[in-house]
């Protein structure tokens, strides 16, 4: 049996899990709809955790995926956030704020998590998903024992071979047109910057598990296109971000709806970690000032910091505004309506 078919999936459609835009009421909707709904607890404690997972299963019986952010811990480095935070004073001083005085790690890996884990096993969702790494084996086993299906995001062959052997279920295929920060495991390590198709038919081939591609799919046409490539089923984010139960604000909508969108660019300075964002006010200044951030998410205590600061005065052009490849594609409706439309188009184009 499938795993699309284990979880009685009507489309082979996940919604991905995008920390700071997919919402329960988003999971809810697309799960209702017959494809797999997403939340991202990676940004929050097991306490926020479990009031998400709550807020899911009161919208929905249907199956859902928990999305864990699985990097090793930061190390800090005092001399270099400083020379971070110095680079950054000017951006602060122009909307009249200051920089934070020190950087904190905001987000606290699961691989030292015990209190995640203990929430997860306790309501036990019926998918967790695995970001930039992989947990332990005791972490892996007891996710297993408690029923859940374990998906983990590879941008490359040996990733998918790690996860393979590390017990994982299926594979998210990551290609470099994604949006949003790289899963690679090691983000210091070379990046061969696979594309979606050539990823996904190298691990159908050779990785010997179910893959789910992701990366620059935002139609109907893009998800048949990636079954024909052996895939399982498609990852859509992107094409998400504009739908009504998204918590993207007003300039993160308008940014996807304007001229950036057929610019997107991958940036270390938002958080720390590479991730493709779309053409903005940070991204400008980070391809000037051409400065090594601070370790993820170390780097994301000044970047939000500085959003902060400029969307109180009327600019929306620092934030993390994740987006991949095929924005200029993406269409706003109800996340359920897009379900449908995603698979009237897969019909259509078959």
């Amino acid at each position: 049996m499938s795993i699309i078919e284990s979880l009685g999936l009507s489309h082979p459609i996940v919604q991905a899990p995008m920390a700071g835009v997919s919402t329960p009421a988003m999971a809810a909707a697309v799960s209702n709809a017959g494809a797999l709904g997403s939340i991202a607890v990676g940004a929050t404690d097991a306490a926020g955790a479990r009031a998400m997972m709550e807020a899911v299963r009161a919208r929905t019986d249907r199956p859902f995926n928990v999305n864990l952010f699985t990097h090793a811990p930061a190390r800090g480095d005092p001399a270099r956030e400083a020379a971070w935070l110095a680079a950054l004073t000017p951006l602060f001083q122009a909307y009249d704020a200051r920089p934070p005085a020190a950087l904190h790690e905001i987000y606290r890996s699961f691989v030292e998590d015990d209190a995640m884990l203990a929430v997860l096993v306790e309501l036990a969702p019926p998918v967790v998903s695995f970001h930039f790494g992989l947990p332990d084996p005791t972490r892996i086993a007891a996710l297993k024992q408690a029923g859940c299906l374990l998906l983990a995001t590879a941008t490359n062959p040996a990733e998918a071979r790690a996860a393979r052997e590390a017990g994982v279920d299926a594979i998210v295929a990551q290609g470099h047109e994604a949006g949003g920060h790289r899963g690679a495991f090691d983000p210091e390590a070379p990046d061969d910057q696979l594309g979606t198709f050539a990823l996904t038919r190298l691990l159908v081939a050779q990785c010997g598990l179910p893959v789910i591609a992701a990366g620059g799919i935002m139609d109907g046409q893009g998800v048949r296109a990636a079954l024909a490539l052996g895939a399982v089923a498609a990852q859509l984010g992107t094409a998400f971000i504009a739908c009504t139960e998204s918590s993207a604000d007003e300039a993160y909508r308008a940014a996807l709806a304007g001229p950036g969108a057929h610019h997107t660019v991958m940036t270390r300075a938002i958080s720390g970690r590479p991730a493709r964002c779309l053409a903005n006010r940070f991204t400008a200044w980070d391809s000037e000032a051409a400065l090594l951030p601070p370790a993820y998410p170390i780097a994301y205590d000044a970047g939000k910091a500085l959003n902060a600061a400029a969307k109180a005065k009327g600019e929306g052009g620092f934030g993390a505004q994740w987006a991949g490849q095929g924005a200029p594609l993406a269409r706003a409706m109800p996340a359920a309506d897009l379900i449908r439309l995603l698979a009237r188009e897969m019909r259509e184009s078959a």
